[in-house]
């Protein structure tokens, strides 16, 4: 290769690796949890979302006053989850459970996955 093709070559291979990082820069972007925070939140799973890039959790939580609520949860993506021992029948519809998660800075119903704690004792995640 000629200096000149090698040079060109270069350049290309730097273009590409910093737009390519600067866009899962953006994608694990966490602005919108508060993450200073970690609330509880207690229902019945209304569904486990088992898609890339990250699972969600539907919650259906029922406050003490005022009709019931859905909770959208996010949490990590189903390769490094199965890894950790989690499956698609992990959460399943009508489980009692109660998550801990970093709440949305805006104050609607939704967050960032912390821990969980199943009726039967069983937790997963992270439960200081």
């Amino acid at each position: 290769m000629t200096p000149k093709r090698i040079l060109l070559a270069s350049f290309f291979i730097t273009v590409s690796l910093t737009f390519s990082g600067a866009a899962l820069l953006a994608h694990h972007s966490a602005t919108m949890f508060d993450v200073a925070k970690v609330i509880e939140i207690k229902g019945k799973v209304k569904e486990l979302q088992w898609t890339n890039p990250h699972i969600w959790i539907q919650i259906e939580v029922q406050p003490a006053s005022g009709s019931k609520q859905e909770w959208s949860i996010e949490g990590g993506g189903p390769n490094s989850l199965s890894r950790q021992g989690w499956r698609p029948t992990t959460f399943k519809p009508g489980d009692e459970v109660t998550l801990r998660i970093n709440p949305m800075r805006d104050g609607s119903n939704g967050g960032l996955f912390v821990g969980a704690k199943f009726a039967d004792g069983k937790m997963l995640g992270r439960w200081e």
